[in-house]
């Protein structure tokens, strides 16, 4: 009788726990089930955009690295604090094609040597400031079509003796701007040279200036600007190098990439591009 009894309340403990077990087992089921789904929401509320260009229309703002120092592309005018130029309209128009208002465009500041870093930092989307495509530089960053065609030329006082690349010989002293393509060309055009480079085209040009060299070398788009600034300064000698300008993007955002030539092109056809290029450089373009 007693072992009856005692199989009787084992049998019902067990009974018991089956239940307790499958309850709880379908508890945590349920909170699984739940948690993901709130998890699968979460991940759709804060899904980061899938490209950069999708980012800036998002944003509501595009952001652009341009110069604050190069007459005729970028320069911060002390009468008004505002930044002028040749690249600073054809950042306003972009801002105006690919988020339909010209004013959604922040201007920052870059130089030569901070231009890619701050891009690829993500404290800018597109770099337009003077920038040469090359090979090396595509290795780092994509690049749009060429939206403006230079060619590297010398600056000097007027009076002298310097009227080319030609005459820039031993102990010649060349100014020009550290990151930029001039450095290198000047040192393989005139190997003999000596190369003073300095963080932005003011400062090399107040130096020209000051007499600390012979000659200052860049784009001759952006010494016509200065030559603009001071008329005792003169351009001389015929381009020794082509520059095309591009507008440098971050790699592999090849949205953004269509969007800026998609962009550029409207802007050749429309006329809006030739009204630019006359405003700040003096003449039609040649293209």
């Amino acid at each position: 009788m007693m072992l009856k009894k005692w199989m009787t309340a084992s049998l019902m403990m067990i009974v018991m726990s089956v239940f307790i077990l499958a309850g709880c087992g379908g508890g945590s089921k349920n909170t699984a089930e739940s948690n993901s789904g709130a998890g699968a929401g979460a991940s759709e509320e804060t899904a980061a955009p899938a490209t950069l260009l999708d980012e800036i229309k998002t944003r509501d703002k595009l952001v652009i690295g341009v110069k604050f120092d190069t007459k005729l592309f970028g320069l911060k005018n002390p009468a008004n604090n505002e930044v002028e130029g040749f690249d600073v309209d054809i950042a306003k128009a972009l801002s105006k094609a690919i988020l339909g208002d010209e004013t959604k465009v922040e201007l920052k500041e870059v130089t030569s040597k901070t231009r890619i870093p701050m891009l690829n930092n993500n404290e800018i989307d597109l770099i337009i400031a003077t920038m040469t495509i090359t090979e090396e530089r595509k290795e780092q960053v994509d690049f749009s079509d060429v939206y403006f065609k230079a060619g590297q030329s010398l600056l000097v006082k007027k009076g002298s003796a310097i009227k080319s690349i030609g005459d820039i010989t031993k102990g010649t002293k060349v100014l020009a701007v550290k990151g930029s393509t001039s450095v290198d060309n000047i040192k393989e055009k005139a190997p003999d040279a000596t190369v003073l480079e300095f963080d932005n085209y003011q400062d090399a040009f107040s130096a020209l200036k000051a007499g600390q060299g012979d000659t200052l070398t860049t784009d001759n788009a952006i010494l016509y600007g200065m030559m603009a600034q001071d008329p005792g300064y003169e351009v001389v000698g015929e381009p020794f190098t082509d520059e095309p300008y591009g507008i440098a993007i971050k790699k592999g955002e090849t949205a953004l990439v269509d969007a800026v030539n998609e962009a550029l092109a409207a802007m050749k056809s429309s006329g809006e591009y030739a009204k630019i290029y006359e405003q700040w450089i003096g003449e039609a373009p040649t293209e």
